[in-house]
This record gives structure tokens, C-alpha cells and sequence, in this order.
């Protein structure tokens, strides 16, 4: 029983680890005077890096790559409406608060 390298998984593991390392970059250089308020930039970035992220995990570490195309489609879908879902409830209750 070996271990195998993957250079595939390997540069998603990296483009994972960079997403999240630009996304608290991002929320620290907005909240510069240290308030704890939220701002749509970085919120929707936010949303926008998760499902990247969502993405990437279900077509290389859970093998969606291989998967029949009405599956990968599928997939995608779902991250479409996770996405559809997340923005338009974010943009409603700002509109309700705001």
C-alpha cells in the first residue's frame, strides 16, 4: 500500500489554501478601525470564494471529475442555486435593515 502524488490534487489543495489566505487578508485590510461591521464587499467575497472553494472540492476531492455529465451538471447546478440562494437572501436583508 503506497502513497501516490497527485500534482492535480496537489495544485487544488494549493488554490484552496490561497483562497482562504486571500480571503482573511481581505477582511482585515477593510476593517481597519477595528469595528466589527460587516461590509458587502468582503461578504460577498466572501459567498463568491465558498462556492469557488465548494466548486473545487466536489470536482477533485470527492471525484465529480469522473462522474457521468448529468452528475457533474448537476453539481454545478446546485452550487448555481447555493449561490443564487446565499447573494439574493444577503441583498434582501440588507435592503430589509438598510
Amino acid at each position: 500500500m503506497g502513497v501516490t502524488f497527485s500534482k492535480r490534487l496537489l495544485i487544488a489543495w494549493l488554490t484552496l489554501s490561497a483562497m482562504t489566505l486571500v480571503y482573511v487578508w481581505m477582511d482585515h485590510s477593510v476593517d481597519t478601525a477595528e469595528t466589527l461591521r460587516a461590509s458587502p464587499v468582503v461578504t460577498v467575497s466572501a459567498i463568491v470564494i465558498a462556492l469557488i472553494k465548494m466548486r473545487i472540492i466536489l470536482r477533485e476531492f470527492m471525484e465529480v471529475r469522473h462522474a457521468p455529465i448529468w452528475l457533474r451538471r448537476l453539481t454545478d447546478g446546485w452550487v448555481m442555486l447555493i449561490a443564487t440562494l446565499l447573494i439574493g437572501t444577503y441583498i434582501v436583508g440588507s435592503t430589509i435593515v438598510g
